[in-house]
């Protein structure tokens, strides 16, 4: 992995960038950083707050604008915020909701501490705090000061200093240290407010600006629960010395040394983080490219302690650079990753396709020591559903280093992945690139199409060398949607028998990591019968694609239905569910704060306002009462908004768009001071629209002139019957 230093907006500079610390708040360019820490005489024992029982993942910003926490230690129980009134300025405040003990025996601390040892100062009278670090200077207060101010080199004196002398040893007070302690008595300060602010000489890459404090109003909860999820896992990586949106913040010391990029799901939180920042977008697309081999794969996984540079994963890198570019209009995403993203397919067919089959497999490649390198485990780590059933039948071929059968859903992704990339390529200019991806695109498809349907059972499976179908199916089955590889026939089939049959992939809880009625459904362990996000986006995905819109909406609230149940009731964003009872925790092997867990509500709110490579902006209208935004878009920030039958699209500047369709408004882009969008097909008559336009321009369906009626600051239209593209704006 390469190395970072990378600049930080100067709104982002403060913020919890601590994997294992989520209520330590760090400014990441000075390298001053604040850490709560509580002693509770009753158990003897200090804490920071680490991950785990002791602390609750609240509300909070993506720029860490707000950020809300609820800190327990001894059965006391503190309501934390952490809010920015400017980009200098962090503000801590606490409210004592519970407490375990007398509040005089429970000290409640702020350590503080410049990385490179720079000495702070407190006032002995009033408590309040000041330091300089070359052009930085330090102020900080408290409305109700410390009652003491200790003085050590390290924090680990401070907690050694609670264990071995209890909390009425004053050796250690003072007035200038490395770390300064700031000690809170619940009993004088069940509440309090303590601020800290650096000047605007802070080596951040932008000019000092206001940070809103409080949420933004996002709804519904689908959306708040996306930048929750993806603003808590947002960390800085302190090897590689950038940061990146971790796959949970319970795994990145303990199981990964430092750090840990997994392929698929940093791609995933880029996608996410569009919705909000598209500077977490582009830092997440940064690390996961950056471990790209000399052979050109980009690698499954790489940590503090292994990299997998012999695997991959499968290959929707392609998809979400395709749908960020379109998503905050940055053609110069294409033009970067562009190179890597072709290098990783090409990859595939050189590494995957060993007997010249046209269809690829999963593998392990001779390639560095990484863990279970050369094994049927190391190949199902490719397929990211290590233990899945439908890849039991398959074995280890040393001559191919790769497992003796092919993957319907690897070979469906890498499809897509071939179609998105001559896009890629005929904007960059590269025609003959573009040709030789589009006839790769078009060739796999046939390929999944007549070799990997099973006719006998009318689903698409996984193979072997010898014809053989494999007896296990999983949501895999349904990915050839995704690159259009199904025919008509295929696609009624396999959703009539497959997706719709509760004794299939159908239920209250879906999508099922293998059909209920596999013998390994029952087995509840990871890939063996639970709920899986990534499942459930490129079902989703390819469903939308296929034109299912109708079972797509359907997919998408039963997944944000999934999630929402744990989410309303503990905080729990799943990395898996069990298919029966949608609970998290009824078996040990899923993390409960896990980064692709938000494609749950992300689909819900895509199912609403959506930007792909597919469709571009797209808008459901008539769908119910809502209020949504703003989230980015090629239009700028928009917001979508519907009441009683109206549905409004509005940036910054006021609505863009009104009416009273309903269906699908696709690829709505700026045509001059005026729009352009494809209206649905099944259009009723006499449904109307309003766009914002100057009243001299033009208004044409299927290159048809309309008539526009000029209406405050846009034009009425008046719409004949059924859909087209229509165009509002210069001719």
């Amino acid at each position: 992995m390469s190395g970072g230093d990378a600049p930080i907006p100067a709104a982002r500079a403060w913020n919890t960038w601590d994997a294992d610390a989520p209520a330590t708040t760090r400014h990441l360019p000075s390298g001053l950083t604040i850490t709560p820490v509580a002693f509770s005489s009753s158990l003897d024992r200090t804490t920071r707050f680490p991950m785990g029982p002791g602390v609750r993942l609240g509300r909070r910003s993506i720029d860490g604008a707000a950020i809300a926490l609820e800190l327990a230690h001894g059965g006391t129980r503190l309501e934390w915020t952490w809010s920015k009134p400017d980009a200098g300025t962090v503000v801590a405040r606490w409210r004592t909701i519970e407490t375990g003990e007398w509040g005089l025996r429970f000290w409640l601390v702020l350590a503080l501490g410049f990385e490179d040892g720079t000495p702070i100062v407190a006032d002995p009278r009033t408590g309040r705090v000041s330091a300089r670090r070359g052009g930085v200077a330090l102020t900080g207060d408290a409305d109700k000061p410390p009652l003491l101010v200790t003085v050590h080199d390290r924090i680990e004196e401070l907690e050694r200093e609670f264990a071995e002398r209890g909390y009425f040893y004053l050796g250690s007070r003072g007035s200038e240290g490395r770390v300064l302690a700031l000690r809170f008595n619940l009993e004088e300060m069940p509440e309090n407010r303590v601020s800290f602010t650096l000047d605007a000489d802070d080596g951040t890459d932008g000019a000092s600006r206001s940070a809103s404090v409080g949420f933004t109003a996002r709804q519904p909860a689908a959306l708040e629960a996306i930048e929750d999820v993806v603003a808590w896992n947002t960390v800085h990586d302190p090897v590689n010395r950038r940061p990146y949106t971790a796959l949970s913040r319970f795994w990145n010391l303990k199981k990964f040394g430092g750090f840990g990029v997994w392929l698929d799901d940093i791609f995933y939180h880029a996608l996410m983080a569009g919705l909000f920042d598209p500077g977490v977008a582009r830092e997440n697309l940064a690390a996961v490219t950056a471990g790209q081999t000399e052979a050109g794969n980009l690698p499954c996984l790489l940590t503090g302690n292994d990299r997998w540079v012999d695997r991959s994963q499968p290959p929707i890198g392609a998809y979400v650079v395709a749908a960020l570019a379109e998503r905050i209009g940055d053609a110069g995403l294409v033009e970067r990753y562009y190179p890597a993203l072709a290098r990783n397919h090409a990859w595939w067919w050189r590494a995957r396709d060993p007997l010249g089959t046209g269809l690829v497999a999963y593998g392990s490649s001779d390639v560095g020591d990484g863990l279970y390198k050369g094994t049927a485990l190391g190949c199902r780590n490719e397929s990211a559903m290590d233990n899945s059933p439908v890849h039991d039948e398959f074995a280890f071929d040393p001559a191919t280093r790769t497992l003796d059968g092919v993957d319907v859903g690897l070979n469906s992704l890498l499809a897509l992945d071939a179609e998105l990339l001559a896009g890629m390529a005929e904007r960059l200019g590269l025609e003959a690139e573009a040709a030789a991806h589009r006839a790769t695109a078009a060739r796999l498809a046939e390929r999944i199409s007549t070799c990997l349907w099973d006719e006998a059972r009318g689903v698409f499976a996984n193979r072997h060398r010898d014809g053989r179908f494999v007896r296990a199916v999983a949501p895999t089955s349904f990915f050839p949607l995704l690159c259009g590889a199904a025919t008509a026939e295929q696609r009624a089939r396999l959703l009539a028998d497959w997706f719709d049959p509760p004794a299939r992939f159908g239920g209250r809880f879906r999508l099922t990591s293998v059909a209920r009625d596999d013998p390994a459904y029952g087995d509840n362990v990871y890939w063996r019968g639970r709920t899986w996000p990534p499942l459930n986006f490129l079902t989703w995905l390819g469903l939308r694609r296929a034109g299912e819109d109708a079972r797509a909406a359907a997919l998408a609230a039963d997944s944000w239905s999934l999630f929402a149940g744990p989410w309303a009731a503990d905080r729990i964003a799943a990395e898996n569910y069990s298919a029966d009872t949608g609970e998290a925790t009824d078996q040990p092997d899923t993390d409960t704060f896990y980064g692709w867990s938000a494609l749950l509500p992300y689909m819900a709110v895509a199912d609403r306002l959506d930007c792909c490579p597919f469709d571009g902006l797209t808008v459901r209208a008539g769908a119910g009462a809502i209020v949504l935004g703003p989230l980015a878009s090629p239009l700028g920030p928009v917001t979508l908004e519907e009441r009683g039958g109206l549905t409004t699209l509005s940036d910054a500047d006021g609505p863009l768009l009104r009416s009273d369709l309903t269906g699908q408004l696709k690829r709505l882009t700026r045509r001059g001071n005026g729009l352009s969008v494809e209206l649905p097909q099944s259009r009723e008559a006499g449904a109307s629209l309003w766009i914002r336009a100057s009243a001299d321009v033009e208004a044409r369906l299927d290159d048809r002139p309309i008539a526009t009626t000029p209406d405050a600051d846009g034009l009425s239209l008046a719409l004949p019957h059924g859909g087209g593209r229509l165009v509002v704006g210069p001719s």
